[in-house]
């Protein structure tokens, strides 16, 4: 029943949005286009959450990474100045988003790893928040207002400023993230980051150190982050500071619970409900976000692992 779903959902996610450009139907154009580039972030941080089991909460910050290596290379390559870093080239916005990424992942990971439980949380959304004010500070790229990008990423052979060209890279990205990410969990590096969930002190008596291999983790999902934030902004075409919030990283983490920690396709399905409970409730109060929490509440307590876990239950 979950693998029916779990196809089911791909099938609608590529069908669907293609269907609602021929009918003239560009906003949900645009909902498909987000699910999908929420559904790759969720992805990478649930490499974290569902198979090594660290709960960042300042994950979002390498989507801001990587939205702001689109938008300032491309802000600088019509107005001048910076002109090592000016350009509106793909493969040099992926080439920036990625370093940097990985950079901060190495820096900020050697450090968190070194705590464990809600000490980690703090200190992972700490850094977020430090990314946050920082990003706010560079007034020449907008401060707090943000910055509209006048210039998409380009790429030899493919027109991101063409939304059906747009969705198909953000979905065929989500497959292969998903690819990656499934090979990475069921390897042995995959098994180590689980042992050392479950029990790390036994797992350094075996003589592993899971650091090394929870540090590799950390940086491949900031990574993977890095690019879903280059597609993000050439999807929203703006960037802000509110990208790296820990609000967003906290959004980030709903989805993955939502969905089913325990489950590859599970970011997939709670991002794409995520959205569409956003949408529905916001049709009917500004404070959406307390009927959502509540319903969070209640996949919580009475369907543990998420909705892929329900639906497994009802195949068991």
């Amino acid at each position: 029943m979950s693998r029916i779903l779990n196809i089911t959902i791909l099938l609608v996610l590529l069908v669907a949005p293609i269907v609602a450009g021929y009918l003239g139907k560009p906003f949900w154009f645009d909902v498909f286009t987000r699910i999908v580039v929420l559904a790759i972030m969720a992805s990478s941080l649930y490499l974290l959450l569902g198979v090594a089991g660290l709960a960042s909460f300042g994950h979002a910050a390498f989507l801001g990474i990587g939205a702001y290596s689109v938008g300032i290379p491309a802000y600088h390559a019509i107005y001048g100045g910076a002109e090592w870093l000016a350009s509106n080239n793909g493969w040099w916005h992926l080439l920036l988003a990625m370093s940097v990424s990985a950079l901060f992942a190495v820096i900020t990971g050697a450090i968190s790893l070194r705590t464990r439980g809600v000490h980690f949380i703090m200190i992972t959304m700490a850094f977020g928040q430090m990314l946050y004010y920082g990003l706010i500070s560079l007034e020449s790229y907008g401060g707090d207002d943000g910055l509209s990008i006048d210039l998409a990423s380009e790429f030899h052979g493919l027109n991101l400023e063409d939304p059906l060209s747009l969705y198909l890279t953000c979905y065929f990205s989500l497959l292969v993230v998903l690819f990656i990410v499934y090979r990475l969990s069921s390897s042995h590096f995959g098994r180590v980051l689980t042992a050392a969930k479950q029990n790390e002190e036994r797992t350094n008596a075996l003589g592993v150190n899971p650091f090394r291999y929870q540090l590799l983790a950390y940086v491949i999902a900031g990574m993977i982050g890095g690019y879903a934030g280059v597609l993000s902004a050439n999807y929203s075409l703006f960037i802000s500071p509110a990208m790296v919030e820990w609000t967003r990283s906290g959004e980030l983490m709903f989805m993955v619970i939502l969905g089913g920690v325990a489950s590859l396709f599970g970011p997939v399905i709670g991002a794409t409900v995520f959205i569409f409970l956003e949408w529905v409730l916001s049709r009917f109060t500004v404070f959406w976000h307390l009927p959502f929490g509540l319903i969070l509440l209640a996949v919580v307590l009475f369907a543990r692992g998420g909705i892929s876990g329900l639906f497994q239950r009802k195949n068991a």
